[in-house]
Parts: structure tokens; C-alpha cells; sequence
């Protein structure tokens, strides 16, 4: 039986910081699909945008006063990483979608078609966490991946809490407390998840994950149904 996962992929995990490893990143990366197509699996990939995305809605801020302008811009740029991701992955020959999807159902069609599928971002207002989930759903997947640069979920924000603990197994309502879910955003604030994914992913219990994915290792035993570091999130 096929199996499908949908991993979101952070954007911040191809920002220049992490350029003296990028080589070995992205190599990995080629290996692990290479073993998980070897096995049939198929993965939809949702790329953040990162830097680039933060580079760009800066840039054009002062001269566009629309907010779903500038959310569009921010897409730009996920779709951008995404083509990287996506050629990076083309090179070694493996069964990737050769375009990257505007929307999840056609996402969920291609992986019906081929063994991987990348894409980026689809509609202002919603970041590609959500954008993962609802693909995860469309998809049919168990579970939806977030693969960032944190290595679990705290209980409390670590930037501001020297006594915050990381998770290793969180309930989705668990998760929803952590992120604020139901509760008025902050601007500036970010949570480890966004929030909207964590609603969707009640609605339709659906399990996730977070891990480090600057350790590939760590990406592959969870695409792998083995142990590994991170937080689980069940129903």
C-alpha cells in the first residue's frame, strides 16, 4: 500500500545562516527522497518562504498599502523556494511533479501521479503550516510534518523563558493552548505552529509532528514511522 506524507518545510531552513552546511542539507535531502521513493512513497512538500519573503514584503511595504498585496508577495517568494527544493530534487532523476501547484487539490491530484510534489504558498491570509494541512487532508495523509528550525514545541516561548520545556508528545487542544489558538495575535508574534493549521488539523483529526529539519536524519525517521526527536502531536 502507498503511503503519503506531507512535510512543511520551512523556509528559514535555506536562509544564508545556514549556508556552510547547505551542501550536505541538500544532499541529504536527495538521499532521503531516493530511499522513499525506493519504498513507493509519496511526499507533497509545502515550502516556506523564509528571508526571501521577509526581504521582499519589506522592500515593497512602504510603497503598498494593501495587505493582501503584500501576503501575495510573500507567496512570490515561497514558490521561489519551492522551484529551488523542487530542482534540487529533479537532478538525481527522481519522480518529482515538473510544475509547482497554485493550489492543494491540484497538489493532491499530482501526488496521485508522481512521487514527490512541491509547492509553496496559495492564498493571503493563510501560511503554509495551514497550507500543509489542508494538502495532508486533500491528500488523504495521517499525519502532517513541520519541519523547522526548532527541534520541539515548548510549553512557553524560549526567546523570552529561560524555564520553558520542550514536548515530546502534545494532544492537538494541547498544541492549539501553546499557539494561542482562539485568543487575538499579537502583531510581531509568531508560534511554533500557526494557528490556523492547528484549527484545521482538529477539524480533521489529523495528527502532526515537529522536528528539526536541519537534521534530515530526524526528517526521515519520521517519514519512516521510527522514534525520533521532536514533538508529537496526536488526536
Amino acid at each position: 500500500m502507498t503511503e503519503t506524507h506531507i512535510v512543511a518545510l520551512g523556509g528559514s531552513l535555506l536562509r544564508p545562516e545556514e549556508e556552510s552546511g547547505r551542501a550536505k542539507w541538500f544532499g541529504d535531502l536527495r538521499d532521503l527522497a531516493a530511499k522513499l521513493q525506493q519504498n513507493g512513497t509519496r511526499v507533497g512538500i509545502v515550502v516556506g518562504g523564509g528571508l526571501p519573503a521577509r526581504e521582499a514584503i519589506t522592500l515593497a511595504e512602504p510603497y503598498v498599502g494593501d495587505v493582501h498585496a503584500l501576503d501575495e508577495i510573500g507567496i512570490a517568494a515561497t514558490r521561489l523556494n519551492a522551484t529551488i527544493i523542487q530542482q534540487v530534487l529533479q537532478e538525481p532523476g527522481l519522480d518529482v511533479a515538473g510544475m509547482i501547484p497554485l493550489d492543494c487539490d491540484h497538489a493532491a491530484a499530482l501526488l496521485g501521479e508522481h512521487n514527490f510534489v512541491v509547492m509553496g504558498g496559495t492564498t493571503p491570509g493563510h501560511t503554509t503550516d495551514a497550507v500543509a494541512v489542508e494538502l495532508a487532508i486533500k491528500a488523504g495523509a495521517g499525519r502532517c510534518i513541520i519541519a523547522t528550525n526548532v527541534s520541539h514545541v515548548y510549553d512557553k516561548d524560549p526567546r523570552t523563558n529561560d524555564d520553558a520545556s520542550p514536548a515530546s508528545h502534545l494532544t492537538l487542544a494541547e498544541l492549539g493552548e501553546i499557539c494561542g489558538l482562539g485568543k487575538p495575535r499579537q502583531a510581531g508574534v509568531s508560534a511554533v505552529v500557526d494557528p490556523v493549521a492547528v484549527e484545521w488539523a482538529i477539524e480533521a483529526n489529523l495528527a502532526m509532528c515537529v522536528l528539526d529539519g536541519r537534521v534530515i536524519g530526524l526528517l526521515g525517521a519520521a517519514l519512516e514511522g521510527r522514534e525520533f526527536s521532536g514533538t508529537n502531536i496526536t488526536v
